[in-house]
């Protein structure tokens, strides 16, 4: 049974969905890492969830059709979270977000560098990525275009950094 709503403000029904601070990790982990198994999402997110919390939150993102789950080909006992299309259109959302703690927060550079290139990309660039998303978890056919793609550039920008502060 669920709750009832508070208000019918799309703002209000938002958060009721993904306003706790873990569900919007768990998205940006599944963006910006590719990490699509229950143990990826636990032991590679750098705040440390509780399996519990994951467990919890991935139902209430599956219950909300942002993520699908399916049986992994390659291991009978796991599965594989996907963004679904309304995942993947929540990362406007999130690369806004980004650029907002990266202009006022004290963000380290090597995790702030995503949001930097996706502020001055904008829209266009947004676009793109979420085509990549969409050939990801959803399997939909992209024009590739020429040179590295915006996943690939994020990861060579974040990687840059780390590799100039000694920590890759």
């Amino acid at each position: 049974m669920t709750e009832p709503q508070r208000s019918g403000c799309p703002i209000n029904l938002t958060l009721e969905v993904v306003g706790d601070k873990w569900s919007l990790l768990i998205i940006r982990d599944m963006m910006f890492g590719n990490h699509r198994h229950f143990r990826e999402l636990l032991t590679k997110s750098e705040e440390g969830i509780s399996s519990n919390i994951l467990a919890d939150r991935l139902k209430t993102l599956l219950d909300h059709g942002i993520v699908s789950w399916a049986d992994d080909p390659s291991h009978k006992q796991k599965g594989i979270y996907s963004l679904t299309e309304q995942g993947i259109e929540l990362l406007p959302v999130l690369a806004q977000m980004s650029g907002w703690g990266f202009k006022y927060l004290d963000v380290t550079e090597e995790l702030g560098i995503r949001a930097k290139l996706l502020s001055e990309g904008g829209p266009k660039m947004w676009a793109e990525f979420m085509d990549e998303l969409r050939e990801t978890h959803l399997g939909a056919k992209r024009k590739r275009k020429a040179g590295p793609s915006v996943g690939e550039r994020l990861q060579a920008a974040y990687q840059k950094v780390m590799a100039r502060k000694g920590k890759s």
